[in-house]
């Protein structure tokens, strides 16, 4: 028995006489085995006979119930936020608290990165190297496609076309991402460039990332269905390298399903990069602006819990000195044609941890969050507004958790991975190149770890290939409990650890041969190491961090503007480290007497450090590891036992 069908052109009353030149959104109705229909509206959307190709196939596929084809409107929006609304998934908060703001809390089993159940499916298992899961594309795919049959029965399939980066930048790169989550929909229409412009440039034969995502819980007759629909006990979240393809499959929460984030910004990027000559790469993206005017563009990395985002959002205190932000978390890099490296952040959108962000960590993303924001498993007060952990001294006296009890003291009222979703664009600080199609000329980048001991509050590399080696040693200390001496450091090379799709020794090597072909070496951005976390004998905090890091990117900054001064900075076996002076300390006097440890250099210290560091190359890497990082190592080493 054959369903009425029907398309919506939401264009308006001249949508009919335009359609066939302006891509617009359709949704229909249909019943298995029928395509007519879903055929004639993929016409109407797109000229892409690929990208038609393969949403046919899906739909056939997974069995929804209806298509519906986007146009990133906000119209749509709203249609997905209310959607949400009547299914229990989210509530919207009070307009006078947050205005078009809405609050959604996640099946329990399902509320974080999935790292167990991410896979890089590449041909051979050296491919994917020693810090992946693998296995092979045809035995996942042959696994996938069996859950897939008939996933979405009795839902919505969405076909979601989205841009990384800005629109028109040659740095940039479109998707299309199918789900059947109205959740995705609306927080990717945060997070990308979403709908008919992304159309208009795929036109019709331009390349695109194909990412499939199903909630895994399809609705038959008689069954109920719930606010969070999810199957993690069968998730999946994989990348397939040699087709530049995602699926991922079970999971309705954050990067396991909001695909364009570290599935496709890192992992599949990270390939393209490799294959195309650029970087794909874990880091923010900050302009900082001296008294005189004159404005550097900083990336750094940083594991998780290591100020990223706030150092991304810094306010400065220091007079005269301005930063600003061009993104937070994900930086696309390409060489420009004068010779410099130029990067985008490839996201629309701040997709942040909310525990610990308060006014007074981090003012800015505080204020990001006061509108038209989505908020994923924090407490809800009882006037409509939020709250998390760390947000303010006191919690509100009634408030609902997450998992939706009556607060009382001593519950944990927002999961600890408790998440917003605020567009980019509401950021105070948000630089004014942020979509620039050609991106921001990057001069200095930045790695660092969470160390307590051992590794000064800042040191600048010899070059770009020490600075490589540098991004590879990143690590933090793990637990007092470990027994091992490589398992008390957690090593994770330019925190990319859970990000890198390929075999990270091959990445390594590709970082070298970036400064290698560089088309003019002088231009290559200089590299540093930060800690912001070495404690003193009484296991204090050394240095206050926040805003006073503002001191240590100053001193990047006079050291890339101002590299032939001989007076901020001493050469030491690890680099250049900067003198007593050179810093700024005006207003923080009490600091003073402990930068000699701050700065300290411990030669045999870090001998130590050079055997963990063989150590784990060698057990990780094995004979893959790039000699021009061995050679970087044994010359730490011969510097270190050398009196010069």
């Amino acid at each position: 028995m054959m369903m009425m069908l029907s398309t919506r052109a939401v264009a308006g009353a001249g949508a009919q006489r335009c359609c066939a030149a302006v891509p617009h959104r359709c949704v229909a109705t249909r019943m298995e085995g029928d395509a007519s229909e879903t055929s004639a509206m993929l016409d109407r959307w797109t000229s892409h006979a690929q990208l038609k190709d393969w949403v046919q196939r899906t739909v056939a596929l997974c069995g929804p119930s209806r298509v519906h084809l986007c146009d990133g409107s906000q119209e749509e929006f709203d249609e997905m936020c209310h959607s949400m609304v009547a299914s229990g998934t989210a509530v919207k908060l009070s307009d006078d608290k947050r205005p078009g703001s809405y609050l959604a809390c996640s099946n329990p089993k399902d509320v974080a990165r999935m790292e167990k159940r991410t896979f890089i499916c590449s041909e051979t298992k050296d491919d994917a190297g020693p810090t992946n899961n693998w296995e092979s594309p045809a035995t996942m795919h042959k696994k996938l496609d069996n859950l897939y049959q008939n996933s979405m029965r009795g839902r919505t399939l969405y076909a979601i076309p989205f841009c990384m980066g800005p629109l028109g930048s040659d740095i940039s790169y479109n998707g299309v991402e199918i789900t059947d989550s109205p959740y995705v929909v609306a927080n990717m229409k945060i997070m990308t460039r979403m709908g008919s412009k992304v159309l208009e440039q795929l036109g019709s034969n331009q390349p695109f990332v194909p990412c499939l995502h199903s909630s895994g819980m399809p609705l038959g007759p008689g069954k109920q269905d719930v606010a969070w629909p999810c199957n993690p006990d069968n998730a999946y979240i994989t990348q397939f390298p040699g087709s530049h393809s995602i699926q991922s499959f079970g999971s309705g929460y954050g990067g396991n399903a909001l695909l364009g984030k570290k599935c496709f910004a890192l992992r599949i990027a990270s390939v393209l990069a490799r294959e195309q000559g650029w970087l794909a790469e874990h880091m923010l993206i900050l302009g900082l602006t001296n008294p005189e005017g004159k404005k550097i563009y900083v990336a750094a990395a940083f594991p998780s819990m290591c100020g990223k985002t706030n150092l991304a959002m810094i306010q400065s205190h220091m007079p005269g000195w301005k930063v600003e932000t061009v993104g937070d978390d994900i930086a696309w890099m390409k060489f420009g044609q004068d010779g410099r490296l130029y990067a985008v952040n490839p996201e629309a959108g701040f997709f942040g941890v909310a525990p610990g962000t308060s006014m007074k960590s981090n003012p800015n993303a505080m204020l990001s969050l006061r509108a038209n924001t989505i908020f994923t498993n924090v407490a809800m007060t009882a006037d409509g507004d939020v709250w998390w952990e760390g947000m303010t001294d006191k919690p509100p006296k009634h408030m609902t958790t997450w998992q939706k009890q009556q607060w009382q003291p001593g519950m944990q009222a927002a999961h600890k991975n408790s998440r917003f979703t605020a567009p980019a664009s509401q950021c105070p600080c948000i630089d004014p190149a942020w979509e620039d199609p050609k991106g921001v000329p990057i001069s200095a980048i930045l790695f660092g770890g969470r160390r307590e001991s051992l590794v000064p509050l800042v040191f600048q590399s010899f070059d770009w290939s020490h600075g490589t080696f540098l991004g590879t040693a990143v690590s933090s200390e793990a637990t007092a409990a470990a027994v091992d001496p490589l398992d008390k450091i957690r090593h994770d090379p330019f925190a990319m650890l859970p990000f890198c799709g390929y075999n990270m020794a091959d990445y390594f090597q590709h970082w070298l041969d970036i400064g290698k072909n560089a088309p003019n070496k002088a231009f290559l951005p200089k590299i540093f190491h930060v800690n912001w976390f070495r404690k003193g004998e009484n296991g204090k905090f050394m240095w206050p961090g926040y805003s006073d890091n503002m001191r240590v990117l100053k001193w990047v900054f006079d050291r890339v503007t101002r590299p032939y001064v001989a007076d901020n900075a001493a050469r030491t076996p690890i680099g250049w480290v900067p003198t007593s002076s050179a810093l700024d300390l005006n207003g923080l006097e009490s600091a003073g007497h402990m930068m000699p440890q701050l700065l300290n250099v411990n030669r045999p210290a870090w001998l130590g450090e050079v055997d963990n560091l063989r150590t784990y190359y060698d057990r990780t890497f094995g004979d893959r590891l790039p000699l021009g990082i061995r050679d970087q190592l044994n010359n730490l080493e011969r510097r270190l036992k050398s009196d010069a």
